[in-house]
């Protein structure tokens, strides 16, 4: 199946193979797990739950959206915005260029297309819609962030591609030309040619694979995006861990923070952040405009659909963060973000009756569609 991808050869191997992450047989997270992310009391989600539906999952409606064009129309009056276009596809508009990180247009978070997890709010607009990119970030290899439908449409285009090392084996294999593919390494860089921008791979604690044999077969990273005016922060996926100070430390204070919020499990822990261990991470990289990511377009956890949004809205100010919660579409600019407002409760309500939710103030859980290890 072409979904699946290919497995790193050649040349490409040989400089995974030199770096310090790797450990015989994969990439391997190298920074001690921080103690109490992971209840190893808790049962591990099965299959049949996963698998089953009900109201607790999924909206029960469509969530609010914007055709961002209107808003696209005038560049940012302060040189840096962005536009959340569901789970983890952002469009970062910095200092007059484009970057698109981890594209996401195909239904489902899977090697097929008739089984596995159905994404359950559209993007906002169709992916040849897009105005033109001038580079696409992919943080790592899983289904929900490497999309093989989408990266078959952005191969007809001359966009170029900066990845983690060895995804760029992936995106080979369908159709992106060698000469388009970056590959980097923790705190390695690489500058847009002709652009004064610099895309900065740096740690995260996750894992990668799209098969049953090729775990952790690629590595996965975090990204700093970052112009002589701005920097941005993305974190793919990742669990909690102290690196992040030391990212703080390397680049200094961020101007928009994006961290994944959502797809928690007690016994996942340490491979996600979840809203509360998100704030958390919000804290060592040093503040600044936060853009929850990673949440309202797959249900990839057995929590409620809508959980990191709550959590995030009642303690994120408790906790003094500057939270931009757009809706689906809406561009925002970090310098000008606006208090959160509870959009989200439309989808539930779509008559426009309101219920109050309690928010999660405990340390979520954090999980995926297939176990850590």
């Amino acid at each position: 199946m072409k979904s699946f991808g290919k497995r790193a050869a050649g040349a490409r191997l040989e400089r995974m193979r030199a770096s310090r992450l790797w450990a015989g047989d994969g990439f391997r997270n190298i920074h001690p797990v921080l103690p109490g992310l992971r209840d190893t009391t808790a049962p591990r989600p099965t299959l049949r739950e996963f698998l089953a539906s009900d109201g607790r999952r999924f909206p029960l409606g469509p969530l609010p959206s914007v055709d961002p064009h209107a808003g696209w129309r005038q560049p940012p009056g302060s040189g840096l915005r962005a536009t959340w276009l569901g789970h983890s596809t952002v469009l970062i508009e910095i200092d007059g260029l484009r970057v698109l990180t981890d594209p996401v247009w195909g239904t489902r978070a899977s090697p097929s297309r008739l089984a596995g997890p159905r994404r359950f709010q559209p993007v906002p607009l169709p992916l040849k819609a897009l105005p033109p990119v001038d580079l696409v970030v992919i943080s790592h290899d899983h289904y929900d962030h490497l999309c093989y439908p989408t990266i078959r449409e952005l191969a007809r285009t001359p966009v170029p591609f900066v990845t983690s090392l060895g995804v760029g084996a992936h995106l080979e294999a369908w159709g992106i030309p060698a000469h388009r593919i970056i590959e980097l390494d923790w705190w390695e860089s690489h500058q847009l040619p002709g652009a004064e921008l610099r895309i900065h791979a740096a740690p995260s604690q996750h894992f990668s694979g799209r098969g049953l044999k090729d775990r952790n077969a690629t590595l996965w990273s975090s990204m700093v995006i970052e112009s002589p005016r701005h920097r941005v922060f993305f974190s793919g996926d990742t669990g909690l861990t102290t690196e992040y100070a030391a990212i703080r430390e390397r680049f200094g204070a961020f101007d928009l923070i994006m961290l994944e919020v959502g797809a928690h499990h007690p016994s996942w822990g340490d491979i996600h952040l979840g809203p509360v261990n998100a704030l958390e991470a919000h804290r060592l990289l040093g503040g600044g405009a936060f853009l929850p990511v990673h949440w309202g377009t797959f249900s990839l956890a057995l929590h409620a659909w809508d959980e990191p949004a709550e959590t995030l809205l009642a303690l994120g100010p408790q906790r003094g963060a500057q939270m931009l919660m757009p809706r689906l579409g809406e561009p925002v600019e970090p310098a000008h973000g606006s208090a959160a407002v509870p959009w989200w409760r439309a989808a539930d309500h779509p008559k426009g009756r309101h219920v109050a939710r309690q928010p999660t103030a405990e340390a979520p859980p954090k999980a995926m569609p297939w176990p850590p290890d």
